[in-house]
C-alpha cells in the first residue's frame, strides 16, 4: 500500500496524491478517467465554489476553492499521462504566470494605468497581443455560458462599438432587481415562454449587431 506522499508544501503533496491516485495500484475509477468524463464534475464544483462565495463560511470557501484546484491538478495529471498532450500542472502554472505578466504591464513595465477603470478599457488591447490571430471581439466568448453571465459579457463588447441596447429603468439594488428579475420569469413560465431561449434568441441578435459593427469598423474608408 503506498504511503501519503512527503512533499515540499501541500500543493505539491496534492499533485504527489493525485499521481499515486491515478497510477497502477491506485484507484481504479480515477485511472480511467479523461478530460470529457471530468467536465461534469467540474461544472458541479464550480457552481459549488459560487454558492461558497456568495452564502458560505470560511471553512466552506476553503472546501470549495479545494475541490476546484483538484479538478486542475488532476486534468494536468491526466495531459501528463496523454500522448500528444504531455504537458504537468508546472507548464499550466508556467503559462498562467507569462500570461498575467503580459496582461499587466502597467505593473511589471512602463504603461500608465491608474485606476481600475483604465485597466479595464486596455484590457482588450493587453488581450490582442496575446492572442493575435483573434479578428473579433467575440472570439474567445463562450456560448455555453448561463444567458444572464453571456448577457453580461456581450453588453460589455457592445457597448465599446457603440450598438448595446438601451438600458431599461432598474431596481436601486440588487435584492430588488434579484425579485424584479425573479417575477419576469415567473410571468413567462405562466404564459409556457422560456426564459432562458428568449434571452439566447436576443443575445443571438446582439451578436450578429456586434459582428456587423466590426465590419463597419474594418471596412476601408471610401474615397470620392
Amino acid at each position: 500500500m503506498p504511503e501519503i506522499p512527503d512533499a515540499r508544501t501541500e500543493l505539491d503533496r496534492l499533485v504527489a496524491v493525485t499521481a499515486l491516485l491515478r497510477a497502477p495500484g491506485g484507484c481504479p475509477w480515477d485511472a480511467e478517467q479523461t478530460h470529457a468524463s471530468l467536465v461534469q464534475y467540474l461544472t458541479e464544483e464550480t457552481h459549488e465554489l459560487i454558492d461558497a462565495i456568495e452564502a458560505g463560511s470560511r471553512e466552506e470557501l476553503i472546501e470549495e476553492l479545494g475541490d476546484v484546484l483538484y479538478q486542475v491538478v488532476f486534468h494536468a495529471d491526466i495531459a501528463a499521462h496523454t500522448p500528444g498532450e504531455e504537458f504537468t500542472i508546472q507548464d499550466v502554472a508556467a503559462h498562467m504566470t507569462a500570461k498575467m505578466v503580459g496582461r499587466h504591464p502597467h505593473v511589471f513595465g512602463d504603461l500608465d494605468l491608474s485606476t481600475a477603470g483604465d485597466v479595464e478599457n486596455a484590457w482588450d488591447s493587453f488581450k490582442a497581443v496575446e492572442k493575435p490571430e483573434r479578428t473579433s471581439v467575440l472570439d474567445g466568448v463562450p456560448l455555453g455560458m448561463p444567458a444572464l453571465a453571456l448577457a453580461d459579457k456581450l453588453l460589455g463588447k457592445a457597448a465599446k462599438l457603440g450598438v448595446a441596447p438601451a438600458a431599461a429603468p432598474v431596481p436601486a439594488t440588487e435584492d430588488e432587481l434579484g425579485a424584479e428579475l425573479l417575477a419576469l420569469v415567473a410571468g413567462a413560465k405562466a404564459q409556457g415562454l422560456d426564459a432562458e431561449r428568449a434571452l439566447r434568441t436576443a443575445l443571438r441578435a446582439l451578436r450578429a449587431d456586434i459582428t456587423a459593427a466590426e465590419s463597419d469598423t474594418q471596412a476601408p474608408a471610401r474615397t470620392e
